[in-house]
């Protein structure tokens, strides 16, 4: 069982401030520069964190079309071709630069509602060796989970979102972290947090009943 400081440390920001907040809206994806079978891994995926969420999936945004974009390529300069992404992504080349310059291999940009809830998400992934040996189901329930939240940069930066069982070795979320995102999607949580008491909630609703106040 994760702590209240814990839980606290997933959502805190590089600068020390709370941030959190969860999708506002059924997710609508399209991926852009894979093959037909990774793409169908990658949907499963999203699907399979999204119903562990008891969010909704759709096939279109009325709004935007697809508010969850991703792309896969081989190097950052690829993205500076890509038409009109300048205008979802603004500063597009000085972001490319530095995220050369720091030889990243991803990168995730969300959108905000009037609720400060997701609203759009865009994920950047330069598929250097190290993600190109990476088993599609895992790279893609890894990527699944990052985007199902706004977790702070240094969420995952220890540790993984994921876990093999060791009888079967499949790979699967952290039951801590599949705990968490099931329960910040509980209608009774807000979509959007900004102080860290939100964790405090979050921790009792992880309790079960008899940790959750009447």
């Amino acid at each position: 069982m994760m702590t209240p400081e814990e839980i606290e440390a997933l959502f805190t920001r590089a600068d020390g401030s709370y941030a959190f907040a969860r999708w506002g809206r059924p997710i609508a994806p399209i991926v852009f520069g894979v093959q037909d079978d990774t793409l169908a891994t990658l949907k499963g995926a999203i699907e399979a964190v999204a119903v562990l969420a008891g969010h909704q999936m759709a096939e279109t945004d009325p709004e935007l079309g697809s508010n969850l974009m991703f792309f896969f390529f081989r190097e950052w300069d690829e993205l500076l071709q890509v038409p009109d992404l300048e205008r979802l992504i603004p500063g597009l080349s000085d972001l490319v630069g530095r995220l050369q310059a720091a030889g990243a291999n991803q990168y995730r940009a969300f959108r905000f509602d009037a609720d400060h809830a997701i609203q759009a998400a865009f994920v950047f992934l330069r598929m250097d060796d190290q993600l190109s040996e990476m088993p599609a189901e895992t790279l893609a329930l890894s990527q699944a989970a990052q985007i199902m939240l706004l977790w702070g940069e240094g969420a995952f930066a220890d540790r993984s979102p994921l876990a093999v069982l060791p009888d079967t070795g499949a790979t699967i979320l952290r039951p801590e972290i599949a705990g968490v995102i099931a329960a910040v999607y509980d209608r009774m949580m807000p979509v959007a947090a900004q102080d860290a008491s939100h964790a405090l909630r979050l921790f009792a609703r992880l309790q079960g009943p008899a940790g959750e106040p009447g």
